[in-house]
């Protein structure tokens, strides 16, 4: 019997104020899709701060209007790896189980990533890049920026999607005003 795995799954959600994230590991991260699509920073209306706590997110809710292009700012304050992540609650759950691959294979690391090990082809053909327009992974005290178009209303909401941290209650609304 492999123990491995129980024992990082165990670990993960045991330290479920550690975040990890992934990177280019599959498409269920649906850019393009119903969720909306990446946006052009001179058509943003406005820009949005997220901080990025351990476990929670300010705001925990964000209101946009259908067409809008919002420019938002991600920071992560907390001690750990962290992931903002706008989809649907389907494909945050998709993604778990490729973040979940990420700390198996030792990329995610608690407060850091492990950037050569993204790089690799994990025998499938992907990598555990994490590129994808909709998703930013971020290591304690760094930022970036997702541009994103809402195209059209549904129920989406932004998440991260580190073992045990969606689950301890690290995802927030987006509302459609």
């Amino acid at each position: 019997m492999n123990l491995s795995k129980p024992i990082a799954l165990a670990a993960a959600l045991s330290m479920s104020s550690v975040a990890l994230a992934g990177g280019t590991h599959g498409d269920s991260h649906g850019h393009g899709s119903a969720i909306g699509e990446p946006g052009k920073a001179s058509e943003a209306s406005r820009t949005i701060t997220v901080e990025l706590y351990d476990n929670y997110y300010e705001p925990e809710s964000i209101e946009v209007r259908a067409g809008e292009t919002v420019r938002f700012v991600v920071e992560n304050k907390g001690n750990l790896v962290h992931e903002f992540n706008i989809g649907t609650p389907s494909m945050h759950e998709a993604h778990q189980e490729e973040m979940m691959m990420m700390v198996e294979h030792g990329v995610i690391q608690g407060g850091k990533l492990n950037h050569h090990m993204m790089e690799m082809d994990m025998g499938n053909g992907h990598t555990m890049k994490h590129d994808d327009p909709n998703s930013v992974l971020l290591e304690p005290g760094k930022s970036q920026e997702i541009i994103w178009k809402f195209s059209n209303e549904g129920n989406i909401e932004f998440a991260c999607n580190v073992p045990g941290h969606y689950q301890a209650g690290m995802y927030g609304e987006i509302q459609f005003m």
